[in-house]
């Protein structure tokens, strides 16, 4: 190719990716300022609770008899990039922004970025069939949607850029999609800015020494961050399997996990593990008092949310486990709450997700740059202790981490995940 059909070629494709970053920004916003509102009413109405059932049928009956691929949700965007069969559905965006709407609303315990990147796939494939543009640059759009809704449902660009090459892997489309996943990150974080849609509260830890022997409990506090993240992806896929050998018919399989997220809230006798659970994030960066297993519930309870067909995210929940598990170190520890509870906020997700450079990033934007060489330990370490099977099957390693104890690698061939008919 000579240098000035390159050049255009860049040209064309940077283009692309601005209009991938508007369709991403715009729907993030509208999503965002829609979930305020299902918080906000949950909170006022807590009864609603108990038409999560209800809600969780009307979800499950709505993708089991009008979904078709849209019920492969996150994956379906990785597979489409990795091996092209077919458009990404249209209902997609629609469908997984009203559902995740639904589970906030009635209590069920999700995340929001899987619908950002649903959203921003579904309506990238959309322009990119619109536009007829050819096969190569549809898939490297993909990427560049992936790290656009990432990126601007977090409000964090850089990261987002990173995270959309680096949760799809095994493609070979890297160089090429480095200046799209840039443009269109930093263009869908710019707009939902723009548009006055303000994001979580993160304190700037400033300039903290290095110091030998707080990188070692460092390290060690990221070890448990990469095992509750492993058992996070485990007992989701767990829980999916358990529901399709238990319960044939799919869409009764949220209206049971409703039932079972019901009764385990009032069990627990407080809501604030329902929802986003923000205030939990905030608390624990900021040093108030949580409690000492409020991973552990947050855990639970998203995994049956999730993992019974409701849907949603699993990153803000991993957010909440890694600030509430780091608040609950550093005590142990004899470290600063805020501290570890950052390194937890991005560490668990960045094992969960098989996405240590991304989330380290994320730390720097969030959290300022004074603490960089702990967020690169704690990323670092709890991607070795993960299982190096990320939530999206498209992300898997080919090999396992050889520092991965024998007892996960036993639950990660559990993780069998549920055909649904």
């Amino acid at each position: 190719m000579s240098w000035q059909r390159r050049v255009a070629d860049l040209a064309l494709l940077a283009l692309l990716s601005l209009i991938v970053g508007v369709l991403a920004g715009v729907s993030s916003a509208a999503f965002l300022m829609t979930l305020d509102w299902a918080t906000a009413t949950r909170l006022n109405h807590p009864a609603l609770l108990f038409g999560l059932p209800v809600a969780g049928l009307a979800i499950g009956l709505a993708y089991h008899y009008g979904g078709g691929r849209a019920v492969e949700g996150n994956n379906l965007i990785l597979d489409e990039i990795h091996d092209p069969q077919a458009w990404v559905p249209r209902r997609m965006a629609p469908m997984i922004f009203v559902g995740t709407v639904l589970t906030q609303l009635f209590g069920g315990s999700a995340g929001r970025e899987g619908a950002a990147i649903q959203m921003s796939g579904s309506l990238t494939d959309w322009a990119s069939r619109s536009l007829r543009v050819s096969a190569a640059h549809r898939r490297i759009l993909l990427v560049a949607a992936i790290s656009a809704g990432f990126g601007a449902v977090f409000g964090v660009p850089f990261a987002g850029a990173v995270f959309g090459l680096e949760v799809q892997r095994r493609t070979g489309e890297h160089l090429n999609a480095v200046l799209p996943c840039l443009l269109a990150s930093l263009t869908g974080s710019a707009i939902v800015t723009w548009l006055g849609i303000t994001h979580t509260l993160t304190p700037d830890l400033g300039h903290i020494e290095l110091s030998l022997i707080v990188l070692l409990k460092v390290a060690l506090a990221a070890v448990a961050f990469g095992l509750v993240g492993t058992v996070f992806s485990v007992l989701v896929h767990a829980i999916k399997w358990g529901c399709a050998r238990l319960i044939r018919w799919f869409p009764a399989r949220p209206f049971f996990g409703g039932l079972v997220v019901i009764a385990l809230s009032l069990l627990w006798q407080t809501r604030i593990y329902n929802g986003l659970s923000i205030g939990l994030i905030e608390r624990s960066l900021f040093g108030g008092p949580v409690p000492t297993w409020a991973f552990a519930a947050k855990l639970l309870l998203t995994a049956v949310t999730l993992g019974s067909g409701f849907v949603g995210g699993e990153v803000t929940p991993l957010f909440v486990m890694g600030a509430t598990l780091g608040a609950s170190l550093a005590v142990v520890l004899d470290v600063p709450v805020p501290f570890l509870a950052a390194l937890g906020f991005v560490a668990v997700f960045g094992g969960a997700a098989n996405a240590p450079i991304a989330c380290t990033i994320m730390g720097l934007e969030l959290f300022g740059l004074g603490a960089a060489p702990y967020f690169l330990v704690a990323c670092a370490v709890s991607f070795a202790w993960s299982s190096h099977r990320g939530l999206y099957s498209g992300s898997d390693s080919a090999s396992r981490s050889p520092y991965l104890p024998w007892f996960v690698e036993s639950l990660r061939r559990a993780r069998t995940v549920a055909s649904i008919p």
